[in-house]
């Protein structure tokens, strides 16, 4: 068995042992690499998190920096949601990131559930807990480049915690990790990672977050005009690439790869 695969099966274990948890009470996160107290979480069904332990997660790139995710459950998340891309049929839940107005929208519309912004309007971190039906989504805060200076807690990497495995969106990274943010973050499964050059972070400094993140599925996105050769030939030897004619795949906790590999999906 694959040491990532036994990993996570050792963590569903770990978590199935701990007795059912008040709408209070933290939610432990299978994803994270260091045990920490987490935010109140918001319970917006009577699931708990992550009742489909397997199951298929379909991931379709809708455009520029939006995935939409379907969990075996049923729910439907868009990242990065301006609602340009990804709004049919509309999503359950959005995430959204403030760099620029192609990354977030202030009129998500009506019938979406839940308006994830990576940002507090009321200034601080954000910090999002969430569970809906199967998955357990999160974010990590991180700082954005605004009129020229960093603006702290400006942005957010989200986590998607479904069917056993740690997904994971970059957002509009403007800096380099540092390890804390790694040990908010936790393993990460798929990853999901600009790779524009430049107006997020150069394709140097994003090899290297890739590399250290080490998932077993990489997925570009945000690319613009910058070669995809250029990302992946800098990622090396030790990350294979697959080019895929569809704009979606499906993946399960058994169907990832044993190497890691950037899948390159079509329209990105």
């Amino acid at each position: 068995m694959p040491l990532r695969l036994f990993a996570a099966c050792l963590a569903t274990l770990l978590l199935a042992s701990i007795p059912a948890l008040a709408a209070d009470d933290p939610v432990p996160s299978k994803c994270m690499a260091i045990a920490q107290a987490l935010p109140d979480v918001t319970y917006a069904s009577f699931f708990q998190a992550q009742t489909f332990v397997d199951g298929d997660v379909t991931i379709t790139y809708a455009g520029h920096s939006t995935y939409v995710i379907e969990t075996p459950g049923g729910v439907r998340i868009a990242t990065d949601y301006s609602g340009i891309y990804g709004s049919d049929p509309l999503p359950r839940i959005v995430t959204m990131n403030k760099a620029h107005r192609t990354h977030y929208t202030d009129m998500p519309g009506q019938g979406i559930d839940h308006v994830l912004r990576g940002w507090n309007p009321e200034g601080g971190p954000a910090r999002h807990a969430l569970v809906v039906d199967d998955v357990y989504v999160r974010n990590v805060p991180t700082d954005i480049r605004r009129f020229g200076e960093m603006e702290r807690d400006g942005n957010s990497i989200f986590i998607f915690e479904v069917a056993g495995l740690c997904i994971g969106h970059l957002g509009h990274l403007h800096h380099r990790l540092e390890d804390a943010h790694y040990g908010a973050i936790g393993r990460l499964d798929v990853v999901m990672v600009p790779i524009d050059g430049g107006m997020t972070l150069s394709i140097d400094a994003m090899t290297e977050i890739t590399t250290r993140l080490y998932s077993s599925m990489i997925l570009p996105m945000h690319r613009h005009s910058t070669p995809i050769g250029e990302f992946t030939g800098m990622m090396g030897d030790g990350f294979a690439v697959e080019f895929r004619n569809s704009r979606s795949l499906t993946v399960s906790l058994r169907s990832l790869p044993a190497r890691p590999t950037i899948v390159i999906l079509d329209g990105v």
